[in-house]
């Protein structure tokens, strides 16, 4: 029998109990498997020379804002916020490591919003800074003063810079409950109001970066002195960038749906779509979109893996699959039951595919590591 037509049996005693889990459904239907970009090719290509005409005109502008550090700050802080830095980063690297050798430009700036500022994007980003730079803005106790209560954009800005504290930075622990306990209690009008009660949900940093880029080109814009060059750029990026990832999708999709996994292993999760949610919250860039195809399609095989182990395989089952899976050779698919056939064939076929890529990079090594990582978790998780 061929195993794209095998239906769920085994060799083994069917009376056996399997411990089902029942997933919900998947609850994407074909959304994506029907998609269809937006534009033809002329009309990509326009956006495109768009997309470079407001880049290098953001580009003259950090460049023009150099002997201003705290205007450069501010700049830079939008075009991380609004998803854009990753456009930008050899200029934005070079502005930060000027700014952190030239301290006196910042170390002994007296507002409360400048010098947060500072530190958070330079620690953000790996720059050592101490959180001494705040001694100035607390009183004769020791504690932060009630002046900084009406700043609300220094309070959130310091909220903010708090949140990268490390042991010992016992006065960005006296920040963040500061700040928070008068951030809670300010009366603001939008958009003030948006951020607050969204940094006082989760702290920028900790974010994903599309969803919190997402976030502020829709609260950047009801600000009457935001920046329209970068806000078109942060707009037009996120929707080409966003186009891009449905494409991605839809090829995956297309992969999911000829392995038809959710008719052939009901009992297991189709997460496929979940899968690449995952990864582009790790890497949304545009140049790394193999590396996104490749990884959702590993996600949803282990999903399928971990099911066959937890919510389905007997004992006797898994450890005939862990050995196949240790051996890693078609060979074994003989002595397994019909439905790890399944997944067992999946999983083959999906590393050949990725030892071919790789192969075209010069980097066929990779995929004996990769192995490795799977043979690892099919141990942990017996």
């Amino acid at each position: 029998m061929a195993v794209d037509s095998i239906s769920i049996q085994s060799d083994f005693p069917r009376d056996v109990h399997r411990p089902v889990a029942n997933f919900h459904p998947d609850i994407w239907g074909n959304q994506f498997l029907v998609y269809s970009p937006d534009s033809d090719k002329a009309t990509w290509a326009s956006k495109k020379g768009k997309l470079e005409q407001l880049k290098e005109r953001v580009r003259t502008e950090l460049h023009a804002t150099a002997s201003n550090p705290s205007q450069q700050l501010q700049l830079i802080d939008a075009i991380q916020r609004l998803g854009l830095a990753y456009h930008f980063e050899e200029e934005i690297g070079q502005a930060l490591q000027k700014m952190h050798e030239k301290r006196q430009n910042w170390e002994g700036n007296d507002h409360i919003y400048t010098a947060a500022l500072c530190f958070r994007i330079l620690r953000q980003e790996g720059f050592r800074i101490s959180s001494e730079i705040f001694k100035k803005f607390l009183n004769a106790e020791g504690k932060f003063g009630e002046c900084l209560v009406n700043d609300v954009p220094g309070m959130l800005a310091l909220y903010e810079a708090a949140h990268l504290r490390t042991h010992g930075d016992n006065i960005l622990d006296d920040a963040l409950a500061f700040t928070s306990n008068h951030l809670q209690s300010c009366k603001l009008s939008s958009p003030v109001a948006e951020l607050v009660s969204h940094a006082l949900m989760q702290p920028y940093w900790r974010g994903l970066p599309r969803l919190e880029a997402k976030h502020y080109i829709d609260v950047y814009e009801k600000f009457p002195s935001h920046n329209t060059t970068l806000l078109m750029l942060a707009k037009l990026d996120f929707n080409m960038l966003q186009s891009q990832h449905k494409e991605e999708l839809q090829e995956i999709s297309l992969w999911w749906k000829e392995l038809d996994f959710a008719r052939k292993l009901p009992f297991a999760r189709d997460r496929m779509v979940e899968g690449y949610f995952w990864i582009v919250g790790v890497y949304f860039e545009p140049q790394y979109a193999l590396a996104r195809k490749i990884m959702s399609k590993v996600i949803a095989i282990t999903f399928i893996i971990d099911d066959i182990y937890d919510a389905y395989g007997t004992y006797e089952e898994i450890q005939i699959f862990t050995e196949a899976i240790e051996r890693w050779n078609v060979g074994c698919m003989k002595q397994l039951p019909d439905y790890m056939k399944i997944c067992y064939r999946a999983l083959l076929d999906l590393f050949e595919e990725i030892e071919e890529e790789m192969a075209k990079k010069g980097s066929s090594y990779r995929t004996y590591y990769a192995k490795e990582a799977v043979r690892a978790y099919s141990k942990f998780i017996q």
